[in-house]
């Protein structure tokens, strides 16, 4: 019966690497080729503007697109709810390929399939499979823990781009990186041409290593830093902030069950999936009920003592999650001219953080845009800035074309081409830039300048 269960569950491969490394060239392979599967997609970008769903080619049904940001544990409640979404039509598809954005580390991503109770009896981690771009991996594999995770915990490399490199840099490369994960399998590709076979059904991620790599990898993160429990009365409560690190603070308030602290791993995964959810903006004076499905912002851009109430619809045990730990905002809870303390508290540690210099730059733009115009706006921005530029891509309108056309850019490289025709889809024109210190307003008014 064990047997019989462990083959029921569905598997799952990670594709991950870091920008630009060739991550949805490789999806559309395994997407078109004959390999007799049925897979679905879920996958994640780095960014404001969605732009790789539209990249992934002849898979319009089997795409399901996550919020915006880094698959770990800020969205780990949002991968759990599409697993969720996706046994619901469990007869559609046979395998499930997760692709993270290039700012991810892949570690929360696994870690969703061992530490969540239920995803574990559904779900088995196939593998993790890690592109690796040849030719610009060296600029960011010193500094980037996103770049060093995800080879630390592939089950298969792929050195991608081997045609921009000579021999013996990719030898060095591969090295370098069976130094860091001597027990990956190593491909070498051009193009993300690689068999299929060697990626899909490998024989389940090698959890032994993960907690090696990383020893607290079977210790769930959360998007809150902290959980506080509360004996409070059906009434108002008074909630009051000082000024702190962050213009906003992400707040939830939640019923406990009897006995149960806010901290707790139930009740703070039934939080990790409500923060999933979009959060609403409150300002300043506003009224947050305890037992909402869905998680706040505070508005704290005013200077000075914030207030907002906290409603109580019955009196029980409320569980108080934080995404900010409450010292840093001399958080109070008042009932009446008391304050209320919490019976228990636990502070989480942030175990994911980026680089804050790192930002995206999503644009978008009505109309046409003059070809010749765009091309000597992105050569000459390749030239002053292509180092702090990790990636670029987009979809144009370009005028006299019947065709989209697609570009995507890596640091100094760039490459363009008409794609298929535009049909009933509106015409616009989607671009993202991904790097370090991009000024938005500056790249914005630029390409403004290419309409036609």
């Amino acid at each position: 019966m064990q047997r019989e269960a462990q083959v029921k569950k569905i598997p799952v491969t990670v594709l991950t690497g870091f920008l630009g490394s060739g991550k949805t060239t490789l999806l559309n392979r395994i997407l078109t080729e004959n390999h007799g599967k049925r897979i679905a997609v879920i996958e994640n970008e780095f960014g404001e503007i969605g732009i790789d769903q539209a990249l992934v080619i002849n898979a319009e049904e089997e795409i399901f697109e996550m919020n915006n940001g880094c698959i770990c544990c800020t969205v780990r409640g949002d991968l759990i709810r599409i697993l969720g979404n996706l046994m619901k039509r469990r007869d559609k598809f046979d395998h499930i390929l997760v692709e993270t954005t290039g700012m991810a580390d892949p570690g929360p991503v696994a870690q969703t399939f061992f530490v969540d109770d239920e995803l574990r009896e559904l779900f088995s981690l196939d593998g993790i499979v890690t592109l690796v771009d040849a030719k610009h991996v060296q600029l960011h594999i010193e500094d980037s823990n996103e770049c060093k995770e995800q080879i630390a915990f592939a089950d298969v490399l792929i050195l991608n781009k081997t045609d921009l490199v000579s021999e013996a840099e990719l030898d060095a490369l591969e090295r370098r990186v069976t130094s860091m994960n001597s027990m990956a399998k190593v491909l070498r590709a051009r193009d993300a041409n690689v068999p299929i076979p060697e990626l899909l059904d490998i024989g389940g991620f090698d959890l032994e290593r993960a907690v090696a790599v990383k020893p607290t990898f079977l210790s769930p993160e959360y998007p809150f830093e902290c959980a506080g429990t509360y004996e409070v009365k059906e009434g108002r409560y008074e909630l009051l902030l000082e000024d702190g690190p962050d213009p906003e603070m992400g707040l939830l308030a939640l019923y406990l069950e009897s006995g149960e602290q806010a901290h707790d791993k139930p009740a703070a995964e039934r939080a990790l999936r409500i923060w999933a959810e979009p959060a609403l903006d409150v300002a300043p004076s506003s009224t947050v009920d305890i037992g909402a499905k869905r998680a706040v912002s505070l508005q704290l851009e005013a200077a000075g003592t914030k207030q907002f109430w906290l409603r109580a619809p019955k009196p029980g045990r409320m569980g108080l999650y934080t995404q900010h730990l409450p010292m840093e905002f001399k958080l109070r809870v008042l009932y009446g001219e008391s304050e209320l303390a919490p019976v228990a508290e636990q502070e989480f540690e942030a175990g994911h953080t980026h680089d804050e210099q790192v930002t995206s730059v999503g644009i978008h733009l009505e109309g046409e845009i003059d070809g010749k115009l765009l091309d000597e706006w992105i050569s000459r921005l390749l030239r002053e800035k292509g180092t702090d530029i990790f990636r670029m891509k987009g979809i144009l309108n370009i005028k006299g074309a019947t065709n989209r056309f697609v570009f995507q850019g890596v640091h100094m490289l760039f490459d363009g081409n008409e794609d298929r025709p535009w049909g009933n889809t509106p015409r616009a024109n989607d671009l993202v830039f991904i790097g370090r210190g991009l000024d938005r307003a500056e790249l914005t008014q630029a390409f403004e300048r290419c309409r036609a």
